[in-house]
């Protein structure tokens, strides 16, 4: 018997005698202090005369179980929707050996570097140490790691080098949606990067952007780039027509010196960045709205003594998440790129990449908690059984997997259409269904992960912890992501900007008799709306834009629970999604939401002063 638990045998035998005098002494079992395995109790028990009592704890409070967590394994090869989607639509044995491969390497290697990134977010470091000004941003080895295996794995050059012709893009972001979670946001830089790759591309690649083309989707580490994305100045904001305040001024050799302000810079150690300036004329002018922004490219490179050239950093944003990425404040000037005056239409195909990027790292997260709440489901017990046995629970987490596959299907269609487009494929109505779909899809899967996200909390207490340390994918970011490339607002909006809006959605009804209704009732508002004044259609934009994500995500449900190779979980899937209220703009305006009448009053609301005593 150790000394220390003798003595407190003794003490305790002592003080509680006179308790005990008539009662018989069964033996009790106190444990030692050895390290208990995690899910389990220690076995290394030794029994105890009664008389000091029951003492369940042995030199710490903290007692003897842990619970397990969740264990996060290959991504790929345990999602069945995404192997079932290829298999359909990118049956090649290359793709399914790469991402197998690719998924091992995420769930084994780095899925800790993305750990990494998050517990040593990047620092400014503003001066040297015999005071010279330096403006280093200093990131993380895992982050840098990041940026080589982006380059090996091709998870930006797979979209350009079109190996599989129109469903490239789709074998991108399959590749993407099982790297983003545990990417420490390193799939923000490559958003940027893509989408700066787009510009480059459909802008004409010449002299001097073609070396910056090929850097940014080149396979080789030593070669690659990644590119910021430097338009957001303190008016800020999706307006940045009315926001941009940098000018450029004309320089002999026709280049330009751009001074500005630069509030918010995404991925500010990039190597080169896409920014908005207004040129001044001979005197100073400038000209006003979106037709006075041009588009410019500029280096991020450094002078012989490491001075960072025309580029000074103010300071890094001190953000509520999302503290992987470096984000800063600057002062910069750059090169031109594109026509005056044609810079808002030159950054269109950059929004396009970068929105369905946003929607790939979101589903990506849905799946993910989803995954581990449902591994966490096999090994929390709760009320005398795992939590897997309780009808309730498995209930909860099946609604959770259908917003899940609703979601992966409008993700992945869009990637499908941008292939089809780039190939060179599209028809008229595939341009119009990418011109819709991707603010729709951006931003309803932005909402859908915040919702999932805070129901992964509630169905496992340990899952807002796993969400920094298994999954390396901070709880914040969900929030992000329904902010950034254009509000819920702003993307509504953008809808209602795409033509055509009734011609496509009415030609999918052969293929959707469980949601025909729906069809008929967004025919019905649209038909009705435009006899309305503009601002009717405006207070709707936000409501129409959630009925067109739900009704075409039931498209894609059934299209997919059709195929030869669907289970009879597909088809319960569709049926479950096409339960719920697909067109809820059709609702609210039954309700008179829309009413002139209704802006004053959410107005007055809003703005409710006390009643005075």
């Amino acid at each position: 018997m150790p000394l220390g638990a003798a003595l407190l045998n003794r003490h305790v035998a002592r003080s509680c005698g006179r308790l005990w005098w008539d009662v018989p002494r069964p033996l009790v079992h106190i444990r030692s202090a050895s390290r208990a395995q995690t899910g389990t109790r220690r076995s290394d028990e030794q029994s105890w005369d009664a008389t000091v009592g029951y003492l369940p704890f042995s030199r710490a409070s903290i007692g003897s179980f842990f619970q397990q967590q969740p264990e996060l394994k290959n991504p790929f090869l345990e999602d069945a929707l995404l192997r079932g989607y290829l298999k359909r639509h990118l049956p090649s044995q290359e793709v399914f050996s790469d991402l197998s491969t690719f998924g091992e390497r995420v769930a084994k290697e780095v899925d800790g570097w993305g750990r990494e990134c998050e517990v040593n977010p990047p620092r400014l470091l503003h001066f040297d140490p015999w005071g010279r000004r330096v403006d280093h941003i200093v990131t993380s080895a895992a982050w840098k790691r990041m940026k080589d295996l982006s380059a090996q794995e091709g998870l930006v050059a797979i979209g350009y080098e079109r190996t599989f012709g129109e469903w490239s893009r789709v074998y991108q972001m399959s590749k993407l949606y099982i790297f983003s979670p545990s990417s420490g946001l390193y799939t923000c830089p490559l958003a940027m990067t893509d989408g700066a790759a787009k510009v480059l591309q459909s802008t004409g690649v010449s002299w001097p952007v073609e070396e910056a083309y090929s850097r940014l989707t080149s396979r080789q580490p030593e070669r690659f780039w990644t590119s910021g994305q430097w338009m957001t100045e303190r008016r800020g904001g999706s307006d940045v027509a009315s926001g941009t305040e940098t000018v450029a001024i004309p320089q002999t050799d026709g280049s330009y010196k751009l001074h500005g302000f630069k509030w918010f810079t995404s991925a500010t150690d990039a190597d080169m960045t896409l920014t908005l300036a207004r040129i001044q004329d001979r005197t100073g002018a400038t000209t006003p709205g979106s037709k006075g922004l041009s588009l410019f490219y500029a280096e991020v490179s450094r002078d012989k003594d490491g001075l960072l050239q025309g580029i000074e950093v103010q300071r890094l944003k001190d953000k509520l998440g999302t503290r992987q990425m470096p984000t800063a404040e600057l002062l910069l000037d750059g090169l031109p790129l594109s026509e005056e005056g044609r810079g808002v239409a030159s950054i269109a195909n950059m929004l396009t990449i970068t929105r369905i990027h946003n929607s790939i790292s979101a589903v990506a997260a849905m799946r993910r908690q989803y995954s581990l709440a449902r591994d966490f489901a096999a090994r929390r017990t709760a009320f005398g059984k795992l939590l897997k046995d309780h009808p309730l629970h498995m209930q909860t987490l099946s609604r959770m997997e259908v917003e899940t596959r609703a979601a992966f299907l409008l993700a992945m269609d869009v990637g499908r259409l941008l292939g089809r487009e780039e190939s060179g494929l599209a028809s008229q109505q595939d341009a119009h269904l990418l011109r819709l779909l991707t603010p729709v899809v951006k931003l309803y899967t932005g909402k859908q992960v915040c919702s999932l996200c805070s129901g992964c909390c509630e169905v496992g207490t340990q899952i807002p912890s796993v969400l920094s340390h298994t999954s390396s994918f901070h709880f914040f970011i969900p929030q992000v992501l329904s902010i950034w490339e254009g509000t819920t607002n702003v993307l509504s909006l953008d809808v209602l900007r795409s033509s055509s809006v009734t011609n496509f959605l009415s030609s999918l009804s052969p293929a959707v008799k469980a949601i025909d209704s729906a069809l008929s009732e967004l025919e019905t508002f649209l038909q009705d709306a435009a006899t309305r004044k503009p601002a009717y259609l405006e207070q709707a934009a936000r409501d129409l834009a959630y009925s067109l994500a739900r009704i075409y995500a039931g498209a894609l449900l059934i299209d997919h629970a059709c195929w030869k190779g669907a289970s009879h979980l597909d088809t319960y899937a569709a049926l479950r999604w096409c339960e719920q209220d697909l067109c809820v703009v059709a609702a609210k305006q039954r309700t008179g939401c829309y009413d002139s009448s209704t802006a004053s009053l959410d107005a007055a609301m809003v703005y409710e002063q006390p009643i005075q005593a």
